[in-house]
């Protein structure tokens, strides 16, 4: 029988052949005489197109191998050889950093780089190929599903790659495989285990068994309330999946943050509502202020990727599920992660895809859902989240949760099954604790702030504002500065001068004045905020029940409200212009109907007079002018009858005015608690907040602008 000669041709041996003896070491000496030339300051023209040239030529012979039938172990050989090689270019690259943009998917080739290319071909003794047109796509990072075209990388990732290029995780530690145990192999389990939530609890809490508290004291002094001690403490401990369901104000934001430090648990991924993810940075400033953390705004392009906290909100997820799975993450956390209840929808599908990208490249990470939402509410929104803390897949219980099943020695047959069987699971990390739980531990009365940030063309337009008011208060005061010594020029702020220009816009505009002034600068802030802040009592009230929410005006209640509307939730409304009958009726509603979460209430109308302590939270989604007033409208809450601690959630704008005139309330209502102890303090009034506030403002301007600071 006649064979067939199966030898390749000669031009395609020998291109096989160059390229396993040759093209490397070629590679290997230019990424060397590159490395050289850099380290000696020495970047000239011809540096750069042999460096863009070497990293096409890596990138094509990097996917001719992967895509090769060549056997797994050679594979393996060639592309460890590519990435020794990648690796010194990407070292070579973190000395210039102008380097780095001939990485990018839209870098053009340079002049020489088409001559470069061939003279490297050519010393490998490959024939000439094709040249590209563009430089052939470097991101590692695969596209997320449902929406590819979305898909973004951002700058500050491809450089984080490029210093660490190639390198997959450690699986030194596998989590070995565990085979399903015989007594419940024909059983299907999820059924039960939700059955086992909904009926088999007998009274028994929903929170795992916690160590004691070791350590209270957090950075800066700060000092942890014991609740949130023990989750530290279970961290700590090796604990390495929790369901922390405790009620708002309860502190899950630091008690995951300080898991994640007891844990080792960096980078960490923190995915959140958008209305929450500035308050994430800012917590993380103060729990754990070694651990830099950065926020993913839309595309990415001011994120820091080098950060060890990375914080990025549900709405942009499908842009970033591609880079994010392979940032090389050691915890994630999920905020309100009801959120994911949905299995179909594409937000649940790209956490759900995070966690498993994590599990599969490190070993034991740390994961936690943050909820507030009672558990026994509607225990099927749970499975996703069991999903994601690796407890079950699609169809039956992960290995761990298994065994643990296994070793209460029955099947679902048994009634005994179903409250071991819920215990079993709630081991598993579940922490669920009430306000009236820990009482002990917090205070009556509290305000927490929550930073927001204003994106899109309304915040730039606030933030534009706000300099236009700024401008026009640094020519006042320029104005004031010449007509008092022409020709001099101040070497310095002068306070005074300040305060007297301060003064005169104060005295010249009022709420109904137009133009940008303090007045219309905090109504614009307060529209902005409105949806923002509704959707976080939105939140509250799907968790707690009910919610009271106050603002300034009128159209701002309007927003809220039809927020609540589109939400499904049930609510009533206090204004200034209803007869009392009307008011009565709403605040009847509020206290007796189930089926009404949120009171809306004018800050000024409902402030006084009422009593609204079937609520313990209260959202403030604008800015008084006093403590005073502030006061006042948690006081409809935190008053006789009152059996649970009291939270104020305060909405606050970041970088804009709305944030100074927070610290200038503060400030003012210490020296009020000074005057009413005896001091002889004058107390705040609004037009000191509001003189301060401009005062501030001014003298930021006057130090961007150069002026010397002020003694």
């Amino acid at each position: 029988m006649a064979t067939r000669d199966r030898r390749p041709s000669t031009s395609s041996a020998r291109s096989a052949r160059g390229r396993e003896e040759g093209l490397l070491p070629v590679l290997a000496k230019a990424v060397r005489d590159i490395e050289l030339a850099v380290q000696r300051g020495k970047v000239r023209p011809s540096t750069r197109t042999s460096f863009q040239a070497v990293a096409l030529l890596v990138r094509e012979e990097r996917a001719r191998v992967q895509a090769s039938e060549l056997s797994e172990a050679r594979r393996s050989d060639a592309l460890k050889r590519i990435e020794r090689v990648a690796t010194g270019l990407a070292r070579t690259a973190a000395r210039d950093g102008s380097l780095l943009a001939l990485l990018t998917d839209d870098a053009e080739l340079l002049q020489g780089t088409r001559t470069a290319l061939r003279e490297l071909r050519t010393a490998a003794g490959l024939e000439p190929a094709e040249e590209p047109a563009a430089p052939t796509t470097a991101t590692p990072f695969s596209a997320p599903s449902g929406r590819p075209d979305r898909a973004v990388v951002p700058q500050s990732v491809i450089s984080r790659q490029l210093a660490n290029p190639f390198l997959e995780p450690d699986f030194s530690a596998p989590r070995p495989a565990v085979a399903r145990p015989r007594r419940l192999a024909t059983w299907e389990l999820l059924g039960p285990l939700l059955r086992a939530f909904e009926s088999a609890s007998g009274g028994a809490s929903s929170c795992m068994a916690l160590p004691p508290p070791r350590s209270l004291l957090a950075p800066g002094g700060r000092e942890l309330m014991p609740h949130q001690a023990q989750v530290v403490a279970a961290a700590a401990e090796g604990h390495r999946t929790f369901l922390l369901a405790d009620e708002p104000g309860l502190g899950k934001t630091a008690q995951a943050l300080l898991a994640a430090e007891a844990a080792g648990a960096f980078p960490l991924l923190v995915v959140v509502p958008n209305v929450v993810k500035t308050n994430w940075a800012r917590e993380a400033g103060i729990w754990t202020p070694r651990h830099p953390a950065t926020v993913v705004h839309g595309d990415g392009d001011t994120v820091d990727a080098f950060s060890d906290v990375v914080i990025v909100n549900y709405e942009i997820l499908d842009r970033h599920v591609g880079w994010l799975g392979n940032l090389g993450f050691r915890g994630m956390v999920v905020d309100e992660a009801h959120f994911i209840k949905n299995k179909t929808s594409q937000r649940s599908r790209h956490v759900l895809e995070l966690s498993k990208r994590i599990r599969q490249r490190t070993v034991r990470p740390l994961l936690m859902a943050l909820t507030g939402t009672p558990l026994i509410n509607d225990i099927e929104d749970f499975l996703a989240i069991w999903e994601f803390l690796g407890w079950i897949d699609d169809k039956e219980p992960q290995a761990e949760l298994l065994e643990r099943l296994e070793e209460i020695g029955l099947t679902p047959a048994d009634v005994d099954f179903y409250p071991a069987a819920r215990s079993a699971v709630i081991d598993m990390g579940i922490v669920r604790r009430r306000k009236v739980d820990v009482a002990a531990d917090i205070p009556a009365r509290r305000i927490a702030d929550l930073p927001v940030e204003l994106e899109g063309a309304l915040g730039r337009s606030i933030r534009e504002a706000e300099r236009t008011l700024a401008r026009r208060l640094v020519k006042r005061y320029r104005s004031a500065l010449e007509a008092r010594d022409p020709g001099l020029t101040a070497q310095r702020i002068d306070v005074d001068l300040v305060r007297r220009v301060a003064t005169w816009e104060r005295m010249d505009t009022n709420e109904e004045s137009t133009g940008e002034n303090v007045f219309t600068m905090m109504r614009r802030i307060g529209q902005a905020k409105a949806g923002l802040a509704a959707d976080y009592t939105a939140q509250l009230a799907r968790a707690v029940g009910k919610v009271v929410f106050f603002a300034k005006h009128v159209d701002v209640m309007d927003a809220a409200q039809d927020t609540f509307a589109q939400r499904g939730i049930g609510f009533t409304s206090i204004r200034g212009d209803q007869t009392p009958r009307a008011r009565q009726k709403a605040i009847d509603a509020f206290t007796n109907d189930p089926g009404v979460s949120i009171v809306v209430c004018s800050l000024m109308a409902a402030g006084v007079g009422l009593n609204l302590q079937v609520a313990s939270n209260v959202v403030l989604a604008e800015l008084s002018w006093t403590d005073a007033e502030q006061t006042q409208a948690i006081d409809r809450v935190h008053r006789i009858g009152q059996d649970q601690p009291v939270t104020a959630w305060r909405v606050i704008a970041a970088q804009t005015i709305d944030a100074r005139i927070a610290e200038l309330i503060d400030s003012k209502a210490g020296l009020a608690a000074r005057a009413l102890d005896g001091s002889d303090e004058e107390i705040a009034s609004s037009v000191d907040v509001q003189l301060e506030a401009l005062v501030t403002l001014l003298t930021d301007a006057l130090v961007e602008e150069g002026d010397v600071l002020p003694t």
